[in-house]
């Protein structure tokens, strides 16, 4: 066993955290039991880089428990938990990461789960698969596929395959249903606004949000802003996004304008300079900016902090900047994901359907091994399914079957 955390004396907090998840994670704990008494994944290495704290703890042991020899690291250097790293050393499980990670030990960790020769890869952005094509080639053979949790990483794996450049296939896990309509959608409302609310300690009612972007995470985002009591703005490059928003009760407008009234600011978009110098000089004195899009690039923090005349640390992970017209604008989480990198990440009820899906994919790799013609796989519909009516009957509800008839009415262009 190998790894580089922390300090392993902190694994029993990280366990009480992961049993916690457990308890709420009924989907990946059946999961887990069918795996054990399987093995699907005995002989097998699997590389996973993913938000390193408890939900995504019990997805490596459940992994394990299907025989998979896990190495593990994480995909944000503020989203690592020490004590949950810990927690998985303890129990036997190969870790390379730690909180706070330089530039340059986040990229010995993430080499550290390739350098073993993956049979299975498990990203969150891209990094493990951009990783093993760049700098190491010659261990593409080994990879049987991998998986990929977000929007951001698809866009990648999307681009990567257009050029002819992806090896081996990528099933596009975010783009299930059971993953994208409430993981990016509940999860990320929620969870953003936990992050925000337990960092700042303000309030929310009364203020003027700014929802850069309307996908399902904007969408969720903008709800609980709402929900809140917040008055909402979505900014939208998408004129049919931007229509959905203004039927959902927003108001929509660029950057520019919404920068002069916003309170807070929330970027969702898994683009590049979306708040910049422009926007900084047009808030007022005290606006707060934070990211939940994937990479810290969303806020143009570096720049902020160049023309900032002044920079100092105002509460526990809110950098203040002070502009040369007077004004302060605050940034929570060097903006970096807000809900991770100053929260605990998405509810273990949402993630439990996230991570099954997960589970279930490696699980289709496995057992399509060299069969699939593609490089970018979506998740088949009878996984999603299955995942959806296992997860509704945890939740003690029932739904209604067609008849025979009704299935002949539906599938036939003449039926009476």
């Amino acid at each position: 066993m190998a790894s580089e955390i922390r300090n392993i004396d902190l694994w029993e907090e990280g366990k009480r955290k992961i049993d916690w998840v457990e308890m709420n994670m009924p989907l990946l704990r059946s999961y887990k039991a069918e795996f054990e008494a399987e093995k699907p994944f005995a002989g097998l290495k699997i590389a996973l880089s993913v938000h390193l704290e408890a939900k995504t703890a019990y997805l490596c042991k459940t992994l394990a428990a299907g025989g998979a020899e896990m190495y593990i690291t994480g995909s944000n250097p503020l989203s690592t938990q020490d004590d949950v790293a810990a927690a998985l050393v303890h129990d036997g499980l190969n870790v390379f990461a730690w909180y706070d990670a330089t530039d340059e030990e986040y990229h010995r960790h993430i080499s550290k789960v390739i350098e073993v020769g993956p049979n299975i890869i498990i990203d969150d952005g891209g990094d493990l698969v951009n990783l093993i094509h760049n700098e190491y080639p010659h261990l593409i053979p080994n990879v049987i596929g991998g998986c990929e949790e977000t929007t951001t990483g698809i866009i990648r794996l999307i681009s990567m395959n257009k050029e002819g450049k992806l090896k081996f296939p990528m099933m596009l896990v975010n783009d299930a249903d059971c993953k994208h309509l409430f993981d990016n959608r509940y999860g990320t409302g929620q969870s953003v606004w936990d992050g925000i609310n337990r960092t700042t300690n303000l309030i929310v009612a009364g203020k003027t949000v700014v929802v850069a972007g309307y996908g399902w995470c904007g969408k969720g985002v903008a709800m609980r802003a709402k929900g809140l009591g917040a008055k909402v703005i979505v900014t939208e490059i998408d004129s049919i996004r931007a229509m959905e928003a203004v039927m959902d009760g927003f108001t929509v407008m660029p950057m520019v304008k919404a920068a002069e009234i916003g309170d807070f600011f929330v970027t969702v978009t898994g683009c590049r300079d979306v708040i910049t110098e422009e926007a900084f000089y047009k808030m007022h004195d005290g606006a707060i900016c934070c990211n939940a899009g994937h990479f810290d690039v969303e806020v143009d923090v570096a720049r902020l902090r160049e023309i900032a005349v002044e920079a100092k640390l105002a509460r526990n992970n809110i950098m203040g900047y002070k502009l040369n017209n007077g004004n302060t604008i605050y940034v929570i989480a060097e903006g970096r994901l807000v809900n991770l990198a100053a929260g605990d990440g998405h509810p273990a009820e949402i993630m439990d359907m996230s991570f099954a899906i997960q589970a279930q994919s490696a699980l289709y790799l496995v057992k399509n091994k060299g069969k699939l013609d593609s490089m970018v796989v979506n998740v088949p519909k009878e996984v999603d399914r299955a995942v959806a009516e296992r997860k509704i009957k945890f939740w003690g509800f029932e739904i209604d079957k067609l008849t025979d008839v009704q299935e002949k009415y539906l599938s036939s262009w003449n039926a009476e």
